[in-house]
């Protein structure tokens, strides 16, 4: 029996799985918390990389424990995308990464569009635009703020390539997660001298040499492997952004499929054998960790949402559901626009949320939680549609994150979103993605799709019994609804643009 184990390290946590290549079954599952850093000034989102470092060893510990650790062949590390991790010429951390929900760097975004001749020219020259998001601008944003730090920085590594870092001592990029820097030419999958020269003529050389994504990191340290009790022999797999793991473990590696995560933030993705790339910049024209591209929408504000208006009520999960499920289709004319951290589609970075259509009705505690559920989901679906506008079609969506779990959350999808939904049997996507891409990177048949594809065919299951279909009647007032919230999220980003 062979065994690989698949970490997930998200905003909030580190999850570790070990799944049983003979049977394709997860054998063994744990998780670790992990913190942002606290009194930061709005828009600024931070964690120090040991905690990352010390939840992934408590999470893959406690999976050890549970298997026959001899029987490790290999890791794979699924990681939250676009954080900036600084480290000097030793490999030391220079200062805490910025995150992919840090918004401050608007302003370096303006800078580098400019550098380059505007949006389209971006877009031109690389196929994504600067968003606040992604990495380069939080590079140049070291650079005009720290510039003592940014005199240290001798390498620049993505949130799972720090972790892949510290499992072997590599210096590792693959196409899939450096593809959310900014800094790839995502055509041709190179570093792109525009981006990096926009920001620094020296950035270029912090950044490591791109690999596929099928390619080993190289193996566990010694101290590491012996930390654990795996085999001296146990590889590392490339790994990849927390997007591209999801990919593969909800087998969206061919055309066709269709993927959402309902986590801290919302993404809807598909696979693609050409870069899809969007003249306006709103779909992400990502690679993806499977040796094709991933055309991706992000919105930054779904769980994130829902858990704000839990915590306001002292609720349950169960009970924000049964408020919420009391509350009409449609929030008796209540919509939100569920910007607490900024927004990344459509791009407003330094929005809020805004509460739409109170009144005597709908200023209750039932309307208040659906809407919260209804307005993030109207928010995916901006993007879902402007993808379907793109070519990418979806017939079924399939679900993964927190939200899926909830029964009412899955139907208000499938009706606001117009197809069927259905959520995964192993809801720790990212992490399945990470231990089957460890098994392709093992197997003979590495580097090709195929391979892959047969593997997830053996490991990755739909749940029927979650399984949504849109009520007609339901749908086309989401429809309606969809029209109006997007007219309020474009006069709030033409008010904020104003200001």
């Amino acid at each position: 029996m062979s065994l690989y184990v698949g970490v997930d390290s998200g905003t909030q946590s580190v999850k570790a799985i070990a799944l049983d290549l003979d049977t394709g079954k997860v054998v063994a599952e744990a998780r670790a918390p992990h913190h942002l850093i606290e009194g930061l000034p709005p828009g600024h989102m931070e964690q120090h990389p040991q905690e990352w470092v010390s939840a992934m060893d408590a999470a893959i510990g406690e999976v050890a424990s549970r298997i026959d650790r001899s029987r490790v062949r290999g890791i794979g590390v699924s990681g939250q995308q676009h954080g900036f991790v600084p480290l000097d010429e030793k490999g030391v951390v220079i200062r805490p990464a910025k995150l992919w929900c840090d918004t401050s760097t608007a302003p370096e975004c303006a800078i580098l569009t400019g550098k380059l001749g505007g949006a389209k020219a971006v877009i031109r020259k690389t196929g994504i635009p600067f968003l606040p998001g992604y990495t380069a601008p939080k590079v140049l944003w070291l650079k005009r703020h720290e510039p003592g730090n940014f005199k240290r920085l001798r390498h620049i590594l993505l949130p799972h390539d720090y972790l892949n870092f510290h499992l072997t001592g590599n210096y590792f990029m693959e196409f899939g997660d450096a593809s959310g820097s900014a800094f790839l030419d995502v055509r041709k999958r190179t570093w792109s001298a525009a981006a990096t020269d926009a920001v620094d003529g020296r950035v270029a050389d912090c950044l490591p040499a791109l690999s596929a994504s099928h390619e080993s990191c190289g193996m566990l340290r010694p101290q590491i492997a012996k930390r654990y009790g795996f085999p001296a022999s146990t590889l590392v797999s490339a790994g990849g952004g927390d997007n591209m793991m999801g990919a593969i473990g909800t087998g969206n590696v061919v055309p066709g499929a269709v993927t959402a995560s309902f986590g801290t933030s919302g993404t809807i993705y598909a696979f693609s054998r050409k870069p899809v790339v969007d003249p306006a910049g709103e779909i992400a024209a990502f690679c993806s960790s499977t040796g094709g591209w991933l055309p991706l929408l992000c919105t930054m504000n779904v769980t994130g949402v829902t858990e704000q208006v839990r915590s306001l009520f002292g609720w349950s999960l169960s009970e924000l559901e049964t408020a919420a499920a009391g509350a009409p289709a449609g929030s008796g004319g209540l919509m939100l626009l569920p910007y607490l951290d900024g927004e990344r589609t459509p791009n407003i970075p330094k929005g809020t949320g805004v509460y739409f259509g109170l009144n005597r009705g709908t200023m209750a505690q039932g309307h208040l939680a659906r809407s919260a559920i209804e307005g993030a989901t109207l928010g995916m679906n901006y993007g879902l549609r402007r993808l379907s506008a793109l070519g990418v079609k979806a017939r079924e969506i399939r679900l993964t994150g927190g939200g899926a779990r909830s029964g009412l959350w899955r139907q208000i999808a499938a009706d606001i979103f117009g197809v069927p939904v259905v959520a995964m049997a192993q809801d720790e996507s990212a992490a399945l993605g990470g231990a089957l891409q460890a098994v392709w990177c093992d197997s003979p048949g590495r580097g090709s799709g195929a391979a892959l594809a047969e593997l997830c065919a053996r490991s990755v299951s739909l749940d029927e019994s979650t399984r949504c279909v849109p009520d007609r009647a339901r749908a086309a007032l989401y429809r309606e609804r969809q029209r109006f919230h997007d007219g309020l999220a474009l006069d709030l980003r033409r008010a904020f643009e104003a200001r």
